[in-house]
């Protein structure tokens, strides 16, 4: 959450947890983390709900993103924060995220290993205010011409992550 300086699980390069810091901390001095991030399709599995974050956000604000997420807290689990993000930063409940893939992110201070998973859903969508501007539906190959372009405003992790999910499942 925006302003928050809860405890973070640290995560070593090779992807174990090796301990626990506060999320400023993290930030400030770029420790490995990880993070659940869940990407949200239609039912047919032919459209992807992407979301613009907040201004105030502590990294990568006012950027675009198709994947709901954030850092996993310490003592949790990928899945456990990818089901708790997926609830808050959506409202979407009730679904089983189904892991996909880990993506490797390491640039400047940002280092952290992002859990990806999939859900299914055609029910609504509730955007938590103190992450999240707008969102909308896009097809798959609208959503492949925005992150293909470098110019788009789409948060950097999240453009790898979906670019490698076009890679393995598009």
């Amino acid at each position: 959450m925006p302003g928050s300086d809860e405890l973070v699980a640290l995560y070593d390069r090779a992807g174990h947890v090796v301990g626990q810091a506060p999320r400023s901390r993290v930030r400030a001095e770029g420790l490995w983390h990880a993070a659940g991030v869940v990407l949200v399709r239609s039912g047919d599995g032919e459209s992807v709900y992407v979301h613009l974050r907040t201004a105030d956000k502590d990294i990568f604000p006012s950027t675009w993103d198709c994947w709901a997420g954030g850092v996993v807290a310490a003592g949790e689990t990928p899945a456990d924060c990818a089901r708790r993000e997926l609830a808050e930063e959506l409202g979407v409940h009730g679904v089983e995220p189904r892991p996909l893939f880990t993506k490797i992110y390491d640039q400047d201070t940002v280092r952290c290993h992002n859990f990806a998973y999939e859900v299914r859903w055609d029910g609504p969508i509730q955007h938590q205010a103190e992450e999240i501007v707008e969102g909308r539906w896009l097809s798959l190959t609208e959503l492949r011409a925005w992150v293909d372009d470098p110019e788009s405003p789409f948060i950097p992790d999240g453009r790898e992550g979906i670019q490698e999910w076009f890679r393995r499942y598009g």
